[in-house]
């Protein structure tokens, strides 16, 4: 497929021996010669290497960004002080979830990322509504994410000040020359670094970094089984347009300073809906883990069924976790099937396989708070 873009990382992975394939528009590995499981297992053991260069790098600037971006997201970002990042949400009018998105207070401008198959309709977003007054700029930067227990380590040995940020925090940075932007982040529910870096110096920093004995490359396969583990949602998976923060067990996205009664409530796209699900809590559905019993791995899009086969939900995100030694999948159900511990069934291939609602994340996240 030549209309795929490519990261600035393409022919490292072509050198590394990875399995390519189209994801969100740009040719990706999905996997190297390690193999998904093997690459899973290294990142929580150890240290993994992920291009996330696919994804869109956005700075805002201008007077009162904060409360500009507060317009179209519902984070505390008012509150958010110099060198910190938030998980946000852009919603739509409807109380739906545009995107999600990290964003950091850079001090004189805000830097966002958002995800690669929304990030043409996100910039089109703020610069529809913030455009006339605020300067919306694409940055044209690699992006990595080195990641796992060994990652402090390993950034140790290049960039010692970046080990004192903490989980969500943000730096910039100065190794070999070039200016980096640090975040202490990332979405495998491990300790690690999402690293920011011109994109004609990418290539040259992952190789330096890929030859750590710590660390390896590792591909959108295990990405997904480790976001998963996680409890992470993926978007246009287990959110989308139609799926509420509330839905999506979302609601700590929604900063309290937002919410009724707060300094700032409401003021953001389907605020109505949203903070009437928050209090109210009467919407019907809720996104949940779940655990096979058995071994037969249960994918997106399986219904989910009670005993008598009548549909209660449906699967957005399922495999095998290697962490946790069996099939995991999350999904929505009606309210009354929420509880942990209760059994519902998955449909696959005409079989109803058991399997019981657990709270999510499946494995004790590793993140550095200090």
């Amino acid at each position: 497929m030549t209309n795929l873009k490519q990261t600035p990382l393409h022919e490292l992975h072509l050198s590394l021996g990875a399995k390519m394939v189209p994801f969100a528009g740009y040719d990706m590995p999905v996997q190297y010669p390690l193999g998904v499981k093997k690459e899973h297992e290294h990142t929580r053991k150890q240290c993994g290497l992920f291009d996330v260069s696919h994804m869109g790098q956005i700075i805002v600037s201008g007077d009162k960004v904060a409360e500009a971006l507060e317009s179209l997201i519902p984070a505390d970002l008012v509150g958010l002080n110099k060198g910190e990042q938030r998980y946000g949400l852009l919603t739509s009018t409807e109380g739906g979830i545009i995107d999600d998105l990290m964003v950091v207070n850079a001090g004189d401008h805000f830097y966002l990322v958002v995800n690669a198959a929304c990030k043409e309709q996100d910039i089109a977003h703020l610069r529809t509504n913030l455009g006339s007054t605020h300067h919306i700029e694409v940055v044209d930067r690699g992006l990595l994410a080195l990641q796992g227990p060994q990652a402090r380590e390993v950034m140790q040995r290049l960039c010692p000040a970046a080990c004192d940020l903490t989980f969500m925090q943000h730096g910039r940075f100065t190794i070999a020359g070039q200016e980096v932007w640090v975040s202490r982040s990332g979405y495998t529910g491990e300790d690690g670094f999402e690293i920011s870096v011109a994109a004609d110096a990418c290539q040259a920093f992952a190789e330096q970094l890929l030859a750590a004995p710590e660390v390896e490359a590792i591909g959108l396969g295990a990405r997904d089984s480790l976001r998963l583990e996680a409890g992470l949602c993926l978007y246009g998976h287990d959110m989308d347009m139609t799926t509420t923060p509330v839905e999506a067990g979302l609601i700590w996205a929604i900063g309290k300073p937002r919410r009724h009664g707060g300094e700032r409530p409401a003021g953001f796209p389907g605020a109505d809906l949203i903070l009437h699900q928050v209090e109210a809590k009467d919407h019907t559905r809720k996104r949940v883990g779940l655990l096979a019993e058995g071994r037969a791995p249960v994918r997106e899009g399986a219904s989910l069924v009670d005993a008598e086969g009548n549909q209660i939900g449906e699967v957005t995100s399922g495999g095998f976790g290697p962490s946790v030694g069996k099939p995991i999948a999350m999904g929505y159900v009606g309210r009354e099937w929420e509880v942990p511990g209760t059994t519902v069934y998955a449909v696959v291939r005409g079989k109803q396989l058991p399997m019981t609602v657990a709270a999510t994340p499946f494995v004790k996240p590793n993140y550095y708070r200090g």
